[in-house]
């Protein structure tokens, strides 16, 4: 599953730069397209997306261990729900188009709103394809088969490369003034990427023989339920939006790039999240439920415990090399085509500071886990409502107390501090629900690959000051250069450091990563 992210993410980020530099990285094009694109994620995630993570699989999974036909026709009927409601959604979606622009972009320009609304109407389909991949994905994922919705990003971005390079090659504006051919040409190729993940996840769901078949009557899959479930789910949904809108708000203050900025920082801080803690906090949440449903606690804080210290061993080093070499880093990805060289310097700076998120938004999303097996939607909601205040808060700091071409790079400085906040009620929380988290060896590791990391980091400075005078980082190839050397020393030192200390999380890691091979 890891592979199969990493392979997707791999492919994503050479979308983001395929785009970046087709339309330009900086453009006011390249913003509308943005946000345009981020409206059908922002909508399937307030309507369903959260309720897929939190309550769709634990469901499934019960329904498979307790129905007589393993839960076919629960998720037949479930699958039948959320094609009725999210096409409902995705007409009104497109309906209320402008309002959602203004919500999100409130610094566009006259002629950037008017293209984003035109963007947004032909991405909207998007969300019913989203719930119905999301749907298909969680059925798969309930009878233990992870691959195919690992893979299914893979094909999404391919076909949004395609479409790239094609517009490039056609000699597409970088302006917010498109013909028709390059507008259609960018709108339609960029859904059917998203059409074509959905088609790949639903024929894996076939082949294993499930039967797909809509039910005009989708009661039968305990509606009530999921609605008192789900009510606080949705809770979570909102405040999470709230956020994201708030974010997304106090970036369009930067000016020209600002939202792209933001945007593309984002997706490579979450490259590592996506590839390591998902692919755990997926195969784990099946398991996690079982144990639950049979109140097997101590089962529950083992694969909790066991989740957090996996993941920890790997971020924590990746959070390091993001606050060393994020101008590096942004500069190798961006700088090429059109992009705009100020607005790639800000990338990575915005970049550097999400280094100080990492670490803590992964530990707070494996946690949250846990309440979602015990399936106490509720407390898991109330925290996440203070984490978005917080975060909230932080972010209208940035805008109030930095420079306008600054205010960006506060916003991740702001999700820092609320995910640090998350982690905190939830430990909290979940120690009183299950009596303890395991938590003297939680601190043990943490303090261990604290040093190890440490370690690491001062190898990277050495390297980078050793660097300083014979390589000159601001251009591509020196850039690249600098942080290949910078990486791999924190990489030998971090490693080191860990074999002194005895870390036996990163032990096992490296075992399982190269069997045969004697590695520690």
């Amino acid at each position: 599953m890891a592979v199969a992210t990493l392979a997707s993410r791999i492919a994503g980020f050479v979308r983001i730069v395929v785009l970046s530099a087709a339309l330009g990285l900086g453009t006011r094009l390249l913003d509308t397209y943005n946000i345009a694109n981020t409206l059908p994620n922002a909508v399937y995630e307030l309507i369903v997306g959260g309720t897929m993570a939190s309550i769709v699989v634990p469901l499934l999974t019960r329904a498979a261990l307790t129905e007589p036909d393993g839960g076919v026709l629960y998720a037949q009927r479930l699958l039948s729900l959320i094609v009725y409601v999210l096409s409902a959604v995705t007409v009104l979606a497109i309906v209320a188009a402008p309002l959602l622009i203004d919500l999100y972009a409130p610094g566009f320009t006259s002629e950037q709103r008017e293209l984003a609304i035109v963007f947004s109407r032909y991405f909207f389909p998007q969300i019913l394809f989203y719930g119905i991949s999301a749907t298909a994905a969680a059925a798969l994922n309930s009878r233990g088969r992870f691959g195919a919705p690992a893979w299914a990003p893979l094909c999404n971005s391919v076909i949004v490369i395609a479409v790239g390079l094609t517009y490039a090659a056609v000699g597409g504006s970088t302006t917010t003034t498109l013909d028709t051919g390059h507008l259609l040409l960018l709108s339609v190729g960029t859904t059917a990427g998203v059409f074509a993940q959905m088609t790949l996840v639903v024929w894996a769901l076939r082949r294993t023989g499930f039967a797909l078949r809509l039910h005009l009557d989708p009661r039968g899959i305990a509606i009530r339920r999921i609605g008192r479930l789900g009510i606080w789910v949705l809770l979570s949904v909102v405040t999470t939006q709230i956020l994201v809108a708030a974010a997304t708000r106090t970036a369009s203050w930067s000016g020209p790039g600002g939202i792209t900025a933001f945007q593309n920082a984002n997706a490579i801080y979450h490259v590592p999240f996506a590839v390591i803690a998902v692919s755990v906090m997926t195969a784990m949440l099946p398991r996690l439920s079982q144990y639950a449903a049979r109140s097997e606690h101590q089962r529950v804080v083992t694969g909790l415990s066991r989740a957090v210290r996996t993941a920890l061993v790997v971020m924590a080093p990746i959070a390091t090399a993001f606050v060393l070499l994020g101008p590096q880093i942004a500069t190798v990805l961006f700088d090429h085509g059109n992009s705009n060289a100020a607005t790639v310097r800000v990338l990575g700076l915005v970049l550097a500071a999400y280094g100080l998120t990492l670490v803590p938004f992964t530990s707070y999303m494996i946690l949250q886990r846990g309440l979602y097996a015990l399936q106490d939607t509720k407390t898991a909601a109330l925290i996440t409502a203070v984490v978005a205040g917080v975060g909230v808060a932080g972010c209208a700091a940035a805008g109030w107390l930095l420079p306008a071409e600054d205010i960006v790079i506060g916003i991740p400085i702001a999700y820092a501090a609320a995910y640090t906040t998350g982690l905190a009620l939830t430990a909290v929380v979940l120690r009183r629900r299950l009596g303890h988290i395991d938590g003297k060896r939680l601190v043990r590791t943490h303090l261990r690959v604290l040093i190890a990391v440490l370690s690491g980091a001062v190898c990277a400075v050495l390297a980078l000051w050793a660097l300083a005078a014979a390589v000159d980082s601001s251009g591509w190839g020196g850039a690249l250069l600098t942080a290949a050397v910078a990486a791999l020393a924190g990489g030998v030192g971090y490693l080191a450091a860990g074999r002194l200390l005895h870390v036996a999380e990163l032990r096992h890691l490296l075992n399982a990563a190269l069997p045969g091979i004697r590695t520690w």
